[in-house]
């Protein structure tokens, strides 16, 4: 199977008291199912998955396989340090029914092209499931250059996936494909989906944003599918505020919007990073209220003057 489309990461909803929220996960995968996502991704850096413990980890990827049933492809995130842990997390993936594993070139590697193609060649050994390399930027990757990239696929072939998010995005998106030929099935855009226009134009697989606005990441990847470049910039230019935004405040931004369409009850980060106070939430509002047209299938919940 090959893969391509808009393949949101879920985020893990926590209830008030920072416990996994089996029923709230259930009701964000009907969500991205409902918007129509082609695929879908669990668990990322936009899934807190640092603060989630193996068993946490494990049964979350347990309960997606059989939330999917199949309906969908998904992509077992399985990112570790050691990897043995990698091996451990694909055989979770595998048994759920994860498509691809995902995995980032690890930061604590660098550079280093001979350490990271012996990593990734004792992960290929242990499972057949392909796996996407995640060129993420230094601390949490090691921001590998488009030739160091080429150079690791080419050495194991299980790789058949990259997702590239180190900038400029498009630029190294576009030179991994030139480098990589065919010893990959292509390249998918990560960044939160801040760059998805120039990533689709460079010829991207898909997308891979956080959850909340899986229904015009949809759109937009259609509309340019179709040839319809005007409205797949003119969904980029409703949905860039917000996404900017979201790079700042993360997770706190993510759920609190799943929260005002309706799919959330709870907003609980266990992840550091900055919190919003009273008047960022009051610019979230005013952004959300101003794409809240094209939120048609789950509509904000609460107007704006409701607060």
């Amino acid at each position: 199977m090959s893969l391509s489309g808009t393949f949101p990461v879920l985020c893990t909803p926590f209830d008030e008291a920072g416990a996994v929220d089996p029923t709230q996960f259930d009701a964000l995968v009907d969500f991205v199912l409902a918007c129509g996502a082609d695929g879908c991704v669990y668990p990322g850096v936009a899934s807190e998955v640092d603060t989630l413990s193996d068993a946490e980890r494990s049964a979350q990827i347990a309960r997606l396989g059989r939330r999917l049933d199949g309906r969908i492809p998904f992509i077992v995130g399985a990112s570790a340090l050691e990897a043995e842990d990698v091996i451990a997390h694909i055989a979770t993936g595998q048994a759920a029914g994860a498509s691809a594993a995902m995995v980032i070139a690890p930061g604590h590697l660098g550079k280093d092209v001979a350490a990271q193609t012996a990593f990734f060649a004792k992960i290929a050994d242990a499972s057949d499931l392909p796996i996407m390399l995640q060129n993420q930027p230094v601390p949490i990757g090691a921001g590998l250059s488009a030739e160091a990239v080429a150079r690791i696929a080419k050495a194991v072939p299980n790789i058949k996936y990259v997702k590239e998010e180190t900038l400029p995005c498009g630029q190294n998106l576009s030179k991994i494909r030139a480098a990589c030929g065919d010893a990959i099935e292509g390249v998918f855009g990560g960044a939160g989906g801040r760059f998805i226009i120039d990533e689709l134009a460079r010829g991207s697989l898909g997308t891979m944003p956080a959850a909340e606005f899986t229904d015009l990441h949809v759109r937009l990847v259609q509309a340019w599918l179709r040839g319809d470049q005007a409205e797949a910039r003119r969904l980029f230019r409703v949905a860039l505020p917000p996404l900017n935004f979201q790079a700042v405040f993360r997770m706190h931004m993510t759920k609190e919007t799943l929260r005002r369409r309706g799919v959330l009850r709870s907003v609980t980060v266990r992840g550091s990073g900055p919190k919003m106070d009273a008047d960022d939430r009051a610019e979230l509002r005013a952004l959300l209220e101003q794409l809240s047209p094209d939120l048609t299938q789950f509509p904000l919940t609460e107007p704006a003057a409701a607060e």
